[in-house]
């Protein structure tokens, strides 16, 4: 057979894995337009686990920006990804599609207006190794038209009003906790302030936040994304005391609000080397400390993991990147009274 007649079966060469798998969605509420009923902003979730769950608490993965839980599966030069890599750590792992993204459906008369389109150089500009010589892990060649065009492939609009995507993420986490119990949330990029929320919502259901590169600094405006009016989130957060509104929370001094429902909670926030989205995340880390949390900082080059951008979950390394997040896990979740 000629190179031209060779067929793509990745599941011939694929190992044959013992796993359970399934999925379920969790509602969204329903609403009333011009005499019907609709559902608002369900999420889709999918769920694996090995044949026997050895670990406490089952891993939730929340996926970034206009993307979908595919970033969680294998990786864009055809490796396993991380969900599969927790799976064989012994762990019952969910990926979910946050709503209006993936399988989650999304129409502008029940979720409000699209964002604009996720363009090819957004990708680039995100993604792709540039003025710093230190990423070097990107997984496929950046003249590599198809690789590209299959990359770009899986990314959507977001809704153009970022506190209500905050809001429904946060809620639809919050009943599926409530359905599944007790979690550790592991977030990447956009998804990072979904983490604080969902805290807020369930402090006593999630166990640990494992944020990679969470969407920020506080109170940054968001090219084509929108404004982190509350701090480290869009939506707003329950403080100590309360706050009436973002522009009293923006003047308050550093220290006088608290977020009570963080304080205890294991929080981690990770950095890559030469990721121009690294320098948000030690500002998130001061102002939830400054509120009471005690989230710790984890730059990969400091556990010797290096090349990676923002999209280092899936880069070349992406088993040495999940490496010390994973320790991290075990050592804060499974040694907890």
């Amino acid at each position: 057979m000629s190179k031209q007649q060779t067929r793509w079966a990745p599941w011939t060469t694929a190992p044959t894995r013992a796993v359970k798998r399934g999925h379920f969605w969790i509602p969204g509420e329903r609403v009333q337009q011009e005499g019907k009923t609709y559902q608002r902003g369900p999420m889709y979730v999918e769920w694996e686990s090995p044949e026997a769950v050895t670990r406490p608490w089952p891993i939730v993965l929340m996926h970034g920006g206009g993307f979908q839980g595919t970033e969680w599966f294998d990786t864009p030069d055809g490796r396993p990804g991380w969900a599969q890599r927790l799976v064989e750590a012994g762990y019952a792992v969910l990926v979910i599609d946050r709503p209006g993204h993936g399988r989650s459906p999304f129409h502008s008369r029940t979720l409000g207006e699209m964002g604009p389109p996720f363009s090819y150089e957004g990708g680039q500009y995100i993604y792709f190794p540039g003025d710093d010589p230190r990423h070097t892990l990107w997984p496929f060649a950046s003249d590599d038209a198809a690789a590209m065009d299959e990359f770009i492939a899986g990314y959507g609009p977001l809704p153009a009003d970022l506190a209500l995507s905050q809001t429904l993420d946060a809620d639809r986490m919050a009943a599926l906790l409530d359905r599944i119990g007790p979690a550790i949330l592991l977030t990447h990029s956009a998804s990072g302030p979904d983490g604080w929320l969902v805290a807020d919502r369930r402090p006593e259901l999630v166990k640990a936040i494992a944020a990679i590169e969470p969407m920020g600094p506080p109170f940054a405006d968001i090219p084509n994304i929108g404004a982190m009016r509350w701090g480290p989130s869009a939506a707003p957060l329950r403080f100590a005391p309360p706050v009436a509104d973002a522009d009293a929370l923006r003047t308050a001094e550093p220290g006088t609000l608290r977020l009570p429902s963080l304080v205890g909670l294991p929080i981690l926030i990770v950095t890559a080397e030469a990721s121009a989205f690294a320098a948000a995340s030690p500002p998130t880390a001061a102002f939830l400390n400054a509120a009471g949390a005690s989230a710790e900082l984890l730059h990969l080059p400091d556990r010797g993991v290096h090349g990676n951008g923002h999209g280092l979950i899936y880069e070349k390394n992406s088993d040495a990147a999940l490496a010390p997040v994973l320790e991290w896990i075990i050592e804060r979740t499974e040694t907890q009274d």
